[in-house]
């Protein structure tokens, strides 16, 4: 743009890049189905979101800081995002990778990043932000202590 300094532009900030397995501290495989993949031949945008809901509540209820059915305390998704690099489709076997990024008073920043088997870049990476709720009355609560036990191994800074 002629005339414009660099400052005064409209830059974009640093785009995403694909992340390196290194990067999560646990995987957990999930297969795609006949029905991930839309018209373009690949599995549709939504299906990841899906994916992402499934790592994290199966590692806390396998690890006992969630229990879906009596637990007075509920995480409620206040955010989401993904950004894709490569795509996927079914029939492959997807690798889910799962780190924490942030443990608050109430909330936990948790990051995914999907790989095809045996992949060693994402092939889409995201996150969403869980606030603890008491079920019945919907209110901010402490990340429980069983909870944050379960998170520290996957803290990464």
């Amino acid at each position: 743009m002629r005339g414009m300094s660099a400052s005064s532009q409209n830059l974009s900030p640093e785009r995403p890049v694909a992340q390196p397995r290194e990067a999560y501290a646990v995987f957990r495989s999930i297969g795609t189905r006949w029905m991930d993949n839309d018209v373009y031949g690949h599995v549709n945008n939504v299906v990841y979101y899906s994916w992402f809901d499934t790592a994290v509540n199966a590692y806390l209820i396998e690890q006992g800081a969630l229990d879906i059915h009596a637990g007075q305390t509920i995480g409620l998704v206040i955010e989401t995002q993904c950004n894709y690099f490569a795509p996927l489709a079914f029939p492959q076997t997807v690798e889910a990778g799962l780190r924490v990024a942030r443990i608050g008073s109430s909330s936990v920043r948790y990051e995914v990043g999907l790989f095809a088997a045996g992949e060693p870049l994402s092939a889409a990476a995201g996150h969403f932000i869980h606030v603890y709720v008491d079920k019945a009355t919907r209110r901010p609560v402490a990340v429980p202590e069983a909870l944050k036990g379960a998170l520290a191994p996957l803290l990464r800074g």
